[in-house]
């Protein structure tokens, strides 16, 4: 097989991949529900994302493991990419959403399918989510307790001035191992969060100062900020930067109930919507993963009931919590997580309660 032959043969397995997630779990209780005005037929284009794709089709998205057919010789069964055609086939009475290869005959629902090779140019997959809207806020966040950010190397003086922005050297004490050239990020403490059902700390944090790169290595090492999104600090401290390349999630329940709150919103907006980023009191030691989909509810209200009978105890009465979003667990750490709102049909608002979807 010649050079070409080759290269054809491995866009041919890539592309034939669907994006089903094959031994995904589907957790007893969730219900397969096509949506009302799902299409027949889709052409993927730029700017798609897996699930906006699955939402089409799914009334709940992050189920797309149960619709979607898996090729078991493709090492690699998650990608799809522009210009694929996907139909909605049935096989023994369900649904299954796969490619148009032009094995697909018939019009009175029964399809009947052969297996044959695909062939086409490579080009970006699909990703589950806009990553390039959280890329950046990925390299940025995170959590961390007080003892940890106290033992960080430390920006000990300015070159020129009391603080420093893009374009200023500082000077950086306590690195380990530094090595010139390399790219640092600088931070600082910000907000503590604390968990609503006990008052717990959960940690501080982090707040994104710059990033910069080391033009000379010692005890004190001299530092460039390259870029900064507030004034640098004597105090502020400078950890190792490590770009995060584009990733997939692969949406699902958690296998094991979970029940928490949101306890604050990145960038402090008071009206969270869809793609904004928050901070749940649930993490790795409570079985969360990336991936992990959660239901957002709303408290219900107690409101008076004008019409109450003599007979009832009370003219009051609660009305029932309602499903109002949908969140995406994006980085777990230990107590805590971020998570992206996927969908938002009426204002989120901290300490809204998150469950299993």
């Amino acid at each position: 097989m010649n050079i070409s032959s080759k290269l054809r043969f491995c866009r041919t397995l890539l592309v034939i991949a669907t994006l089903a997630l094959g031994s995904a779990a589907f957790a007893e209780g969730d219900e397969l529900v096509l949506n009302p005005d799902h299409p027949d037929r889709y052409v993927v284009v730029k700017g798609d994302t897996l699930w906006d794709i699955s939402a089409m089709f799914l009334r709940d998205p992050w189920l797309w493991p149960e619709i979607w057919y898996v090729n078991p010789q493709v090492e690699n069964p998650h990608l799809i990419y522009p210009g694929d055609v996907l139909v909605l086939v049935w096989v023994d009475g369900k649904p299954q959403l796969r490619f148009d290869d032009g094995s697909f005959r018939g019009g009175d629902g029964v399809e009947k399918l052969t297996p044959e090779a695909r062939v086409s140019e490579l080009a970006s997959p699909v990703p589950t989510i806009p990553f390039d809207q959280i890329a950046a806020f990925l390299t940025r966040a995170g959590i961390i307790d007080k003892k940890t950010f106290n033992k960080l190397p430390h920006i000990v003086a300015m070159r020129d001035g009391m603080v420093a922005g893009a374009g200023d050297e500082v000077y950086v004490r306590n690195l380990e191992d530094p090595v010139k050239g390399e790219s640092m990020k600088v931070i600082r403490l910000g907000d503590e969060l604390r968990d609503p059902r006990n008052n717990k700390s959960l940690g501080y944090e982090v707040v994104y100062v710059g990033e910069g790169t080391l033009n000379s290595v010692g005890e004190v090492s001299n530092m460039m900020l390259n870029d900064t999104t507030r004034e640098a600090k004597p105090g502020d401290r400078v950890i190792r930067y490590e770009k995060n390349p584009p990733k997939n999630y692969y949406p699902r329940g958690p296998q094991s109930e979970v029940d928490g709150q949101i306890v604050a919103v990145k960038d402090g907006v008071s009206r969270i919507g869809q793609y904004q980023m928050v901070i749940v009191n649930l993490g790795v030691e409570d079985g969360i993963e990336e991936g992990h989909v959660l239901s957002v509810w709303q408290k219900g209200v107690e409101v008076k009931d004008g019409s109450a009978s003599p007979a009832q105890s009370s003219g009051r009465v609660t009305l029932p919590d309602e499903r109002i979003g949908l969140l995406m667990i994006v980085k777990p750490m230990e107590e805590a997580s971020y998570a992206l709102v996927m969908d938002a049909t009426f204002e989120i608002k901290i300490l809204d309660r998150v469950t299993n979807p």
